[in-house]
């Protein structure tokens, strides 16, 4: 049953149906089966995706495995794999080459593979659809994994004015830094934490998957009207945005990243 629309979301796959995968280590979070099947079924789509869970020291020979799926069209791609496949692709888009990080890869007509990321696209609609458009405005961003380093990229092409950025490998926060700088010099910066005058304020860490993790930042160091946008679909409601919301601040779900990313699939899998 599909926990978003209360449906089943699983078609009858049969000897026709395209196949589709979301791989990832854990997978037991992802959304993108009940999404996606979803779209299959109301576009009348004989296809299926389901969630594979890969090792990352399997990953190359499991992705080696796939793209020899006759009938696998498109494979997604969550943590920790999102900087890995870009070695396995063969033609990217300007967002995988701005930020190193993929999330969709698809079969193309020739058989080669196509790579793209959209979790910063889907990201930054969900904010502008809630009100929240980062253009002009001073951003912090706490995390530059797979995620966060295509959310940092969209946030620039939206023309964020400033972007502050946090993780807990200054190395790699360093390496997103000169990345982007050299597209936008001047507005991109490390940051030890969120900027407190930051008008938004982004988690794009894992720590928010279980009850236990720490906060990746403490709220109460923010405006009294930054918005507080985490990028974790389940739970819903993180630890953060609960503390949030809490003091006032206004809060953003992850799920949004995701549900704005379903359209932008449609279109780079052709789908009907």
């Amino acid at each position: 049953m599909n926990a978003l629309t209360g449906r089943s979301s699983i078609p009858c796959p049969s000897g026709t149906t395209r196949l589709f995968a979301v791989i990832g280590n854990p997978v037991a979070q992802v959304m993108a089966p009940e999404l996606m099947n979803s779209l299959f079924l109301d576009r009348g789509c004989d296809a299926v995706l389901t969630a594979v869970e890969v090792k990352p020291e399997h990953l190359s020979t499991v992705l080696a495995g796939l793209k020899q799926i006759a009938n696998l069209d498109g494979i997604l791609v969550t943590v920790p794999h999102k900087f890995a496949v870009c070695d396995q692709i063969d033609t990217a888009s300007e967002a995988v080459t701005l930020a190193g990080s993929a999330n969709a890869l698809r079969r193309e007509p020739d058989g080669s593979w196509r790579g793209d990321n959209f979790d910063g696209t889907g990201f930054v609609r969900g904010l502008q659809i809630a009100g929240h458009d980062p253009a002009g405005k001073v951003v912090s961003l706490v995390g530059a994994g797979g995620a966060g380093v295509s959310v940092a990229v969209a946030l620039m092409m939206a023309g964020a004015r400033r972007l502050h950025v946090t993780d807990l490998s200054a190395e790699r926060a360093g390496r997103l830094v000169d990345r982007l700088s050299n597209k936008w010099p001047g507005r991109i910066s490390l940051a030890a934490v969120p900027d407190s005058r930051s008008d938004i304020v982004v988690n794009a860490t894992p720590l928010g998957l279980a009850d236990t993790d720490p906060l990746p930042f403490d709220p109460g160091l923010l405006s009294t009207t930054a918005v507080v946008a985490d990028i974790i679909m389940k739970p819903a409601e993180t630890r953060l945005l609960k503390a949030a919301a809490e003091i006032g601040l206004p809060t953003h779900p992850g799920i949004h990243m995701l549900t704005n990313q379903v359209e932008l699939y449609r279109e780079f899998f052709r789908i009907p």
